[in-house]
């Protein structure tokens, strides 16, 4: 049984050499201890306020670019309304002015008709009016070449400016 008990000299140097070694641990080796936990616990601390911060960071960063994106595609939508708006315009003064083009030359067009329609007129005329010449000159020719005719042509002639 004497292994199961210590003695009483055995328990007091055990208990002062634990005392010891908890004054000597304390001393030399519990602050440092300590101080490194305080320091990790510090340094953890602080990580999770940067994590913090980069994660409002990140939500204001998001925010911003979300009201740039919505802004972008106002600027666009009022870019391409523009352009539907220029494009029509143009569009229109286009046709308008083509309008105006054709409206023009159909009147060019029927000026010139017109205009070549009197000449021809013109031309028609004159050689009528040749041809006639020309028949009545072979017909009074034909008659005076005979003298009775042209005595019966004469007095023809003169009862008809006498009924005048």
């Amino acid at each position: 049984m004497e292994l199961v008990t210590p003695s009483i000299g055995l328990v007091f140097w055990t208990l002062i050499a634990f005392l010891f070694l908890l004054l000597l641990l304390r001393k030399l080796a519990w602050k440092p201890i300590m101080g490194a936990i305080h320091d990790r616990e510090q340094y953890i601390d602080e990580a999770l306020n940067k994590a913090e911060l980069a994660k409002k960071e990140m939500a204001r960063l998001t925010a911003q670019n979300e009201d740039l994106m919505l802004q972008a595609r106002a600027e666009r939508d009022i870019i391409l309304k523009e352009a539907k708006t220029l494009k029509d315009s143009i569009l229109n003064e286009a046709k308008a002015q083509a309008q105006a083009e054709g409206s023009k030359m159909l009147e060019k067009a029927k000026i010139e008709i017109a205009n070549q329609k009197k000449a021809a007129l013109a031309e028609m005329k004159s050689q009528v009016s040749t041809l006639s010449i020309e028949i009545a000159e072979r017909v009074l020719r034909g008659q005076l070449q005979d003298k009775a005719k042209q005595q019966e042509l004469v007095a023809g002639l003169l009862k008809d400016v006498e009924l005048n």
